[in-house]
C-alpha cells in the first residue's frame, strides 16, 4: 500500500519555524563596514596619486619620448633618433660646464644653509622671549619672491658701485669681479639661496626639536652631559627623519636652481649664465637649448640626465645623513637609567 505526501496546510506552514541565519556568516552591514575600514585609507590618498600620475609620471615619460626624437620648438616632432641626443649632450663641453657650476653652487649653498638652519632652530628651541617674533623674522626672507631677492643681491654684488665692494673697500680690499669670476659668482648666487631658504629649513627643524621629550634632556643633564653632548647625542638622533627630509629637499632644490643665476646678471649675454657661462647651471643650459636653440630633443635629454643626477645625489645624501644622525652610544642607556631612577625617587 503506497502513501502519498500531501502538502501542509496553511496553518501548519505558518507554524513551522523560520530558518535561522548562520551566526558565523557576517551580515551585509558588517561586510560593508569591513570593506570601508580596509578601502577608505586608499580612497583618501587616491587623489594625490591620480594627480601625481597626471602632472608627474606622465610628463616624465613623455619627456623620455621627446628626448629620443628630433623635436623643434616650432616645427614639432621629427624623426626618431634613439639615444643620439644623449650622446650629443654628453659630448658637449657646455653641458659639463653647467654640471660643474650646478654642483659648485649646490655645495656652497646647501652645506652652510643646513648648518645655519640647525643652529637657528636650536637657539629658537631654548625658550627665547617673544618666540613668535623671532620665528616670523627667520621666515621673512622666504616670503620675499625670488625675483626680488635676485634683483636686490644683483645690486649688492654690482662690480661698479655695489654694497659688497664698498664694504670691502673700507677694510682695504679692492673691488671684486662678482659677476665675472667663477668662484665669486658662485658664492654670490649661493648667498641668495641661503638668504631665502635658511629660515624655512630652520622652522621645519624647530618643529622636530620641540617634539623631543624634555625628560631626555633633564636625565642627560643629571648624568653630567653638557649642552654640546646633549645636542649631538639626543637632539640630532631624535630629529633624524626630519633632518633627512630637509637634506633631500635641499638637494633637489639646489640642483634645480634657475631663478637666481637667470636674474643675477641679465645685462650680459641675455641672462644665460654670464659672458663666459661661468655661472650657467644645468637648468639654465636646458632652458637655452629649448627656447634659444629651439631643440626640444636635446633639452629633454638634459632634463633626464639632470633627473638621474638628482637621484644619485639624493641617495648619497640619504645614506650619509643616516650614518651621521644615527647614534647608538652608551650615553643613551645611561640617560634612560637616570630617568628611571628619577621616576622611582618621585
Amino acid at each position: 500500500m503506497t502513501t502519498t505526501l500531501r502538502p501542509p496546510r496553511t496553518d501548519e506552514a505558518q507554524a513551522l519555524p523560520a530558518p535561522r541565519a548562520d551566526p558565523d556568516r557576517p551580515s551585509l552591514r558588517q561586510r560593508l563596514s569591513r570593506f570601508d575600514l580596509k578601502a577608505s585609507p586608499y580612497l583618501y590618498v587616491a587623489p594625490f596619486f591620480v594627480l601625481f600620475a597626471l602632472v608627474g609620471l606622465f610628463p616624465l615619460g613623455y619627456t623620455l619620448v621627446v628626448s629620443m626624437h628630433e623635436w623643434d620648438l616650432l616645427k614639432g616632432q621629427g624623426p626618431f633618433v634613439g639615444f643620439d641626443n644623449f650622446v650629443e649632450i654628453l659630448g658637449d663641453a657646455m653641458f659639463w660646464n653647467s654640471i660643474f657650476n650646478t654642483v659648485s653652487i649646490f655645495l656652497l649653498s646647501s652645506i652652510p644653509q643646513l648648518t645655519v638652519a640647525i643652529i637657528c632652530a636650536y637657539l629658537l628651541d631654548q625658550g627665547l622671549r617673544a618666540p613668535t617674533l623671532w620665528r616670523m623674522g627667520v621666515l621673512l626672507p622666504f616670503v620675499v619672491t625670488p625675483v626680488a631677492v635676485a634683483l636686490i643681491f644683483s645690486s649688492i654684488f654690482n662690480e661698479a658701485d655695489g654694497l659688497a665692494n664698498n664694504l670691502l673697500n673700507l677694510i682695504g680690499i679692492p673691488d671684486q669681479e662678482w659677476k665675472h669670476d667663477t668662484f665669486l659668482s658662485h658664492f654670490a648666487i649661493a648667498t641668495m639661496v641661503n638668504f631665502r631658504w635658511t629660515g624655512y629649513n630652520a622652522l621645519i627643524l624647530l618643529a622636530a626639536m620641540q617634539a623631543v621629550p624634555r625628560d631626555l634632556y633633564e636625565s642627560a643633564a643629571i648624568d653630567g652631559a653638557g649642552s654640546v653632548r646633549r645636542f649631538f647625542s639626543i637632539t640630532i638622533p631624535s630629529i633624524r627623519p626630519t633632518l633627512i627630509f630637509v637634506i633631500i629637499t635641499a638637494t633637489i632644490g639646489g640642483l634645480q636652481i634657475f631663478a637666481e643665476p637667470r636674474l643675477f646678471d641679465v645685462s650680459t649675454a641675455g641672462g644665460i649664465g654670464g659672458s663666459d657661462r661661468q655661472f650657467q647651471t644645468t637648468v639654465l643650459f636646458m632652458w637655452e637649448l629649448a627656447f634659444f636653440r629651439r631643440d626640444f630633443g636635446e633639452a629633454a635629454a638634459v632634463a633626464w640626465l639632470l633627473f638621474l643626477l638628482i637621484v644619485g645625489f639624493g641617495i648619497v645624501n640619504f645614506l650619509l645623513s643616516r650614518r651621521i644622525a644615527t647614534s647608538d652610544r652608551p650615553v643613551t642607556r645611561r640617560q634612560r637609567r637616570a630617568l628611571a631612577k628619577q621616576g622611582e625617587s618621585r
